[in-house]
């Protein structure tokens, strides 16, 4: 049947004449129309109900494989540098044991109040008080506040200050107070508190 056939018959048939008993007997343009639309609802049905969720499947996937792939990236560096981490694990470790044996146990307190004692009198000052006060629980070492008061000249006092921070145990000054006690001005009073701390290993 040639083109112009084809057409001619598609325009004299009627789309209510359609009977699916009789589909042999249809025009072959409707036959073409009908097998497009059937085969476009299979491709169509197929895509929803078996392709698309084979798709969701993959961008998790891929997503997942992305997410390992960052992981085994970072898990390479860290093999790679584990010299390197260790080498840094042990001088923090060293530093640490470091700082800890700066802090004095229970036992060393009296020779600190000592230490603090000679320094105040080796700087030339005139010790007016020296009391220690009640421990301070932090979340791995112990506060101990020191009430200090002296009186001397400017300079004496900044010698105290500075031979303090040079003790070999870690003690730090607070609430410093400087206020003068002479009518020259020369003899100034200083009342500071100075704490030192305490590990409290397996407390």
């Amino acid at each position: 049947m040639s083109l112009a056939d084809s057409l001619k018959s598609l325009n004299e048939f009627d789309v209510n004449d359609l009977d699916l008993n009789n589909a042999g007997i249809w025009p072959t343009p409707v036959k073409v129309i009908v097998a497009l639309i059937v085969f476009g609802l299979i491709v169509g049905g197929g895509y929803w109900f078996f392709v698309k969720d084979q798709y969701a499947q993959l961008e998790r996937v891929q997503k997942t494989e992305q997410e390992l792939r960052k992981k085994y990236e970072e898990k390479a560096y860290q093999v790679a540098n584990l010299d390197v981490f260790k080498a840094q694990m042990a001088e923090m470790e060293e530093t640490f044991g470091a700082l800890v044996r700066q802090l004095p146990s229970e036992t060393e307190v009296p020779g600190l109040l000592e230490d603090i004692t000679n320094t105040a009198l080796g700087s030339g000052l005139a010790l007016q008080e020296i009391k220690l006060q009640p421990e301070q629980q932090r979340d791995f070492y112990a506060e101990l506040p020191i009430n200090i008061r002296v009186s001397g000249t400017y300079h004496e006092l900044a010698s105290f200050v500075s031979s303090v921070a040079s003790l070999p145990r870690i003690v730090t000054l607070h609430d410093l107070t400087i206020k003068p006690t002479g009518g020259d001005g020369e003899q100034l009073d200083m009342q500071v508190v100075a704490r030192t701390y305490r590990y409290r290993a397996g407390e």
